[in-house]
């Protein structure tokens, strides 16, 4: 038996506990009702609810949740395109989110994946300064996926 203030109080019968409880004006709560013999405590059940309620909300409150964003490439793309992909994929990484990179193949295309896996290095490369590739490049179907992470979270 646990008093209100926390002090031990020893072993005693549920009646005996329970009547100093009701003279206190709180609640029996049990604690540890596996433990030999039952470990109960005297508190105001209501205001430890709404305190942990409160802990619970606080706690969501600063926990991030991490978004994927994608950028998508093209086989045949151009500097000027590559350079803006680049910056978009900077910016996602610097709010810290994780970067889907894919490349869709259509038609012909497929033939020539080797060029998707060029191209992946070349942006895994050029992201390398700010972002870690967490998955390389792999050939699903008609598309080349690649997932990139902030740096900080290895």
């Amino acid at each position: 038996m646990i008093g209100s203030d926390g002090a031990q109080l020893g072993i005693m019968p549920a009646s005996k506990a329970l009547s100093l409880a009701e003279s206190a004006n709180l609640d029996l709560v049990k604690i540890a009702p596996q433990a030999q013999p039952p470990v109960c405590k005297i508190m105001d059940y209501g205001k430890y609810r709404f305190e942990q309620a409160k802990r619970e909300k606080e706690a969501r409150k600063n926990q991030r949740t991490v978004d994927i964003k994608e950028v998508r490439l093209s086989l045949n793309i151009d500097t000027h395109d590559f350079n803006t992909k680049l910056n978009h994929t900077q910016r996602f990484i610097a709010s810290g989110d994780k970067v889907k990179v894919s490349i869709r193949f259509r038609g012909r295309e497929m033939g020539h994946s080797e060029l998707g896996i060029e191209i992946m290095k070349k942006f895994a490369e050029a992201c390398q300064e700010f972002a870690v590739v967490e998955k390389p490049a792999k050939l699903e179907g008609r598309t080349m996926l690649m997932f990139l992470a902030p740096k900080g979270n290895k």
